[in-house]
């Protein structure tokens, strides 16, 4: 039986493991998805030595860390300098890991169709593995791109910087970070709020709750919403089909 599975800490709310076991038994495949809680990212290597073990997804906070343990990286995931996919990749009697990021492909088919020629610009909330993945596709997508973060960093905005005039030039707003994600709800970026209007587009990378407070401010203003429940999907199809290339 293959085994598959996903790293990261804390896995409480997995979305990876119901979708990948519903697909085995649905599509009567002989594997099944775990969930490893690595208290460390170098954790890694002991699961190297599970020979059944074909493949990983990888999430907070590990999608950075996990690059110096891999032994490649598709020319993607090294653009974007973070990896949520690991394929096991054994020849010869040999192992070597490969890293890839389907969280790209994810978000792109999941924003794509409601992108408008008015969308030029885009904020990305956080600087952690997802926000780079983000921050790639829409680059790649022709849309310029600044960092949002909670203290001063080089080419980025603070929160506090975000203006009137800000929030006007930028209509594309991406929460990339987990701020309000389950149980913590009550809790969204930020912004201010009172600035957006029917041009803007906001994006939640969070899909529980489904209707996150981020989402629902937008929606109050009048902005177009979408949560990261397509892009979750998208990028678990598309790791399936790495691993089973």
């Amino acid at each position: 039986m293959k085994q598959f599975g996903l790293i990261g800490l804390p896995l409480g709310h997995s979305f990876s493991k119901k979708f990948f076991s519903t697909k085995f038994e649905t599509e009567n495949i002989d594997a099944q998805y775990d969930l490893y809680e690595l208290q460390n990212v170098s954790e890694l290597l002991d699961l190297k030595e599970k020979p059944q073990l074909c493949g990983l997804n990888v999430t907070i906070p590990y999608k950075q860390q996990v690059i110096p343990l891999l032994d490649e990286l598709d020319e993607t995931a090294a653009q974007i300098g973070a990896v949520n996919v690991i394929k096991f990749i054994r020849k010869e009697g040999g192992l070597r890991l490969k890293g890839y990021n389907s969280d790209a492909i994810g978000f792109e088919n999941s924003i794509s169709p409601l992108l408008k020629d008015c969308h030029k610009k885009a904020l990305v909330l956080g600087t952690g593995g997802a926000s780079k993945a983000i921050d790639y596709t829409l680059r790649k997508l022709g849309i310029t791109t600044t960092f949002v973060s909670r203290t001063a960093k080089n080419g980025a905005l603070t929160y506090g910087q975000l203006t009137k005039d800000v929030m006007a030039e930028y209509l594309v707003i991406v929460n990339a970070s987990p701020v309000g994600t389950f149980p913590h709800v009550d809790e969204c970026p930020d912004i201010p709020y009172q600035f957006l209007g029917s041009d803007h587009l906001l994006f939640d990378a969070v899909y529980n709750p489904p209707l996150t407070l981020f989402l629902q401010k937008g929606q109050e203003q009048g902005a177009q919403v979408l949560n990261g429940e397509g892009m979750l999907i998208g990028q678990a199809q598309a790791a399936w089909k790495i691993w089973e290339e």
